[in-house]
């Protein structure tokens, strides 16, 4: 499963053209955006 997830990942960077730094930063607003909607709609009703 690691390894599948691993070249899944490299395709994307790959087909996008983007470094190991410029995708963290993608995932970290991702994941920004997903507590942000978690804490919207689950905690502060």
């Amino acid at each position: 499963m690691i390894e599948i997830h691993k070249k899944y990942i490299s395709w994307w960077k790959e087909k996008f053209n983007i470094s190991n730094y410029g995708l963290l930063w993608i995932i970290f607003i991702k994941g920004l955006i997903i507590g942000i909607f978690l804490y919207h709609f689950f905690i502060a009703q």
